[in-house]
């Protein structure tokens, strides 16, 4: 490798210096800040499915990494990573710090011992190596600083773990790797990589050796060798990208301006602290705020920024690289699991990313074929995973809730095409069918008998047709298109949807008080059992939960709910006997069924996201008090800060959204709707920065771990006597105010007047 100041040289650029004046720390006081209460290994050992991931990334930042090993337990890492392209993704290329007698390999995994992880920094002790190492993120670019303990013959390998190149160039070293995902664009991810120290040689790595007459190799694990002599210390810097290697290196010029990865790692932390410090809390135990805090940063992490100065990489269109017109563009979120209190959450703590965000949906949907929605967008494009399109449910929320910084017209456009004409059948990307035409003309998708085949080509064949999740969800997708109809004056798609969003009373099964599959011919499926019916997953009928989940998958309309089970005070049986329902067999043999829907409390489950809204129904039936007991029971019962603190699959922030609104002591049932109804605060005050110079304060007088129920509430310096308020109640800055107490308040929230708002009635005429 020829020298070459540009190599190991400090850079000009004033980028990260700009970071750090204008990302102070927002308390410069407090002893402890918000990130500081973070725990990126809360959660990292897993009840059944995918645990947390330690992520060291900055908020919604294109470059994301953790350590990459098989899980928690084990004390082996496979190399340094990089970049991590899709959420829990491994890392595309490693590096690997070699000295002394050990191997030159292209794929190496070494045994840890002292390992530190902040969301602005990673920090190891390598034992194979003896190596400390220190790695800190910018939003497109990282910094690796690597010590030898002892003298050797310290080399660098950087390989790539999936097909690509890599190069030896003049400036350093790049290349690229494919990204696998399950959109339909074959991409690319490139690299960058600088040192400050100059490599005696440098080439590409054969039979175990470095080559220096080798400068450039291609195929799946290959690697190129860097050897510095006698250097203790190595300091490498890199830049990512989506567009070209050109741009990687542009990146890195852009975002890092020195080899110093603590200066780097300082910028990360006020920047953490300026986005966590949107919400500040007072009181609680420190475990509590850590589980706070931790849930906020985890919310975080998608959708992430993909621009690049002003460029993007556009999958949903082929692969074609676009200008951003001044507008970053925004990708890789499972809708079906945010859309619930992730996006609420960032309408009131980050509404000009979360309008970015929606025209992120819209620019998706006019670079699509068919100028449908997304579902599962990714870095490689929409995934179309699980079932529905609740994209819709984000673009209403937020402009109901004020933002207006996307047309909604454009989005009402792109949400009809998508929801009228592509199939609900669950995972499939097609237009409507046969399914799809009996679903408009009876209301409800059809199930199959117990051993019947299946006909319909188009239904996967592990996934199912999942018809009551597919009816219910739809239904609720047709009320949130209602709104948006009736808001642009499209009167008769405001009928005509308004009436398909009670499409779920056709399964409804009055008998037995849940929503029940029936066959094509309007009979309901028997025998049947609302626990164990439906296969694995119970695919065949719901979706990774069981009949008692999805009896209450209405968020809609509870008060509809109330009505089909005859009273409020069954609503509440009903409620109650889905917390206290024995689970129906032990736990191996119900999981082996069902192993999404972990973190049981009856046939409760807190770990999957449609059950995220149930302890909020009794606001609905008159007992807000019991609505103050489930919550406060689930959060710590099931969030905790230590390695099994979450009790279930964490998809993309979504429980990590439940814990932060329940912990400030309200949840939005209904996406769309500008209702949130009150729960029960673990923390004496909450402030929330509106992002428009206002703040919103929840002071819970007298709470603690036994005083978790309401006693009075005052609302803007108004008695209070409802179980919710209006997102206008709180845009430009309020105050609710509860007093609390060991004993419930049986009256405060208790009359028919008192409760929430639900769905319209449709006009059947």
């Amino acid at each position: 490798m020829k020298r070459n100041s540009s190599f190991h040289t400090c850079l000009l650029a004033v980028a990260l210096t700009l970071i750090y004046t204008a990302c102070e720390s927002p308390d410069a006081t407090d002893a402890k800040t918000p990130v500081d209460y973070v725990n990126p290994y809360m959660g990292n050992i897993s009840h059944m499915l995918v645990p947390t991931y330690p992520t060291v990334h900055l908020p919604y930042g294109m470059l994301r990494v953790y350590p990459e090993r098989s899980d928690y337990t084990s004390d082996v890492v496979r190399g340094l990573p990089v970049i991590v392209t899709s959420h829990r993704g491994s890392s595309a290329f490693n590096i690997s710090p070699v000295s002394g007698e050990q191997p030159l390999a292209p794929v190496m995994s070494y045994a840890f011992d002292h390992e530190q992880i902040t969301p602005y920094g990673y920090r190891v002790f390598l034992d194979e190596p003896q190596a400390d190492v220190r790695f800190a993120p910018s939003y497109r670019a990282g910094i690796y600083e690597i010590t030898f303990e002892k003298a050797g013959e310290p080399h660098l390998l950087i390989f790539n773990t999936r097909n690509g190149r890599i190069a030896v160039t003049e400036k350093g070293v790049a290349g690229y790797q494919y990204i696998s995902g399950r959109g339909e664009t074959r991409m690319k991810v490139y690299v960058f990589f600088e040192t400050a120290e100059q490599p005696l040689s440098a080439g590409v790595l054969s039979d175990g050796k470095l080559n220096p007459d080798r400068k450039e190799d291609e195929g799946r694990n290959r690697a190129v060798a860097l050897d510095f002599g006698d250097a203790k210390t190595i300091r490498l810097r890199y830049g990512v990208s989506f567009i070209d290697e050109q741009q990687a290196e542009a990146n890195l010029r852009h975002e890092i301006n020195t080899y110093d990865s603590r200066e780097v790692a300082d910028a990360g932390r006020r920047i953490w602290n300026e986005t966590l410090g949107k919400i500040r809390v007072t009181g609680g135990t420190d475990d509590e705020r850590a589980v706070f805090y931790t849930s906020l940063y985890r919310t975080c992490e998608r959708m992430i920024n993909i621009s690049e100065q002003g460029r993007y990489y556009d999958a949903f269109a082929g692969g074609h690289v676009r200008d951003d017109g001044g507008t970053p563009f925004y990708t890789d979120d499972w809708i079906w699991d945010t859309y619930r209190a992730v996006h609420p959450l960032r309408i009131l703590i980050e509404p000009e990313k979360e309008s970015d965000m929606i025209r992120s949906y819209i620019r998706m949907s006019q670079a699509s074929p068919e100028g449908w929605m997304p579902t599962f967008p990714e870095v490689t494009g929409d995934s179309h995973r699980m079932n529905g399109n609740h994209a819709v449910a984000v673009v209403w929320d937020a402009y109901s809730k004020g933002l207006k910084g996307f047309d909604l017209r454009e989005a009402y456009l792109a949400c009809r095409e998508a929801i009228t004409r592509s199939t609900l059948i669950p995972w499939v990307r097609a237009e409507a069918g046969a399914l799809d035409s009996f679903y408009h003309e009876k209301g409800y998708f059809p199930a199959l008998k117990p051993g019947e085949t299946e006909t319909v080509k188009e239904v996967n064949s592990f996934e199912k047709r999942q018809p009551v999740a597919v009816t219910t969800g739809a239904s609720f997708d047709h009320w949130c298109l209602a709104q948006i109809a009736k808001e642009l004056g499209e009167d008769d798609d405001y009928r005509r949807f308004l009436r398909m969003s009670y499409n779920y009373r056709n399964l409804y099964n009055a008998e037995t008080g849940f929503f029940h599959p029936k066959d094509c011919d309007g009979n309901f499926i028997e025998p049947f059992d609302y626990r164990f019916s439906g296969g694995p997953g119970l695919r065949d009928y719901y979706d990774e939960n069981n009949g008692w989940t999805y009896r209450w998958d209405v968020p809609h309309n509870p008060a509809d709910l109330i009505r089909l089970m005859g009273s409020a005070e069954n609503f509440v049986r009903n409620l109650n006997r889905t917390f206290r329902e024995p689970m129906g067999m032990d736990k191996p043999a119900f999981y082996s069924k069902i192993p999404d829907q972990t973190g049981n409390v009856g046939q409760f489950s807190m770990a999957n996201e449609p059950s995220m809204h149930i302890p909020y129904l009794y606001n609905y039936a008159g007992q807000p008090w019991m609505t103050q007991k489930r919550v406060r029971q689930l959060l710590g019962m099931w969030f905790r800060n230590d390695l099994m603190g979450v009790p279930g699959d964490e998809d993309g922030g979504g429980l990590s959204a439940f814990v932060v609104f329940s912990a400030m002591g309200f949840y939005p049932v209904t996406p769309g709707m500008k209702v949130y109804n009150i729960g029960s605060p673990i923390f004496t005050e909450v402030g929330i920065d509106l992002g428009n110079g206002k703040r919103f304060e929840i002071k819970a007088d007298g709470c603690s771990r036994e005083n978790k129920y309401i006693r009075s509430a005052t609302l803007n310096g108004k008695p209070w006597n409802k179980p919710w308020f209006s997102h206008d109640d709180i845009k430009d800055g309020g105050r609710l105010v509860l007093t609390m107490g060991d004993r419930p308040n049986r009256q405060w929230g208790s009359k028919p007047e008192d409760a929430p708002p639900s769905a319209e009635q449709p006009d059947y005429e």
